[in-house]
């Protein structure tokens, strides 16, 4: 069961998680960040550093925040705005760098105020 970044992230994107994570599972959109589940080990590095506490275990995500569960997975399956193809499993954020697009549930999150 991998983790999943919650809407507590959104325009946020403090980076502490990306940083931690062994194995390079973290991928930076717009205003979000997103765990490849495909490639996410389940070692709960990235949970204790994220300041604003965005990040959960996909079986212990609160019921309110479950469309992250999905959302998570639709950025790495589904076209992004300005994207040819899905992005699938590139193997690390470090090759791909910053995909500077969002999920459509991201992209219409409100902003804070």
């Amino acid at each position: 069961m991998p983790y999943v970044i919650m809407d507590a992230c959104i325009d946020v994107t403090d980076r502490s998680c990306i940083e931690e994570c062994p194995v390079d599972c973290i991928y930076e959109g717009k205003r979000k960040l997103y765990i490849q589940p495909g490639e996410c080990i389940d070692c709960g590095a990235c949970e204790p550093v994220c300041p604003v506490e965005a990040i959960s275990l996909d079986r212990k995500t609160p019921p309110e925040k479950s469309m992250f569960i999905e959302d998570n997975k639709r950025f790495f399956v589904e076209f992004l705005p300005g994207r040819d193809a899905p992005l699938g499993q590139p193997g690390g954020s470090q090759m791909t760098g910053v995909i500077g697009e969002d999920t459509e549930l991201a992209r219409n999150w409100p902003a804070a105020e």
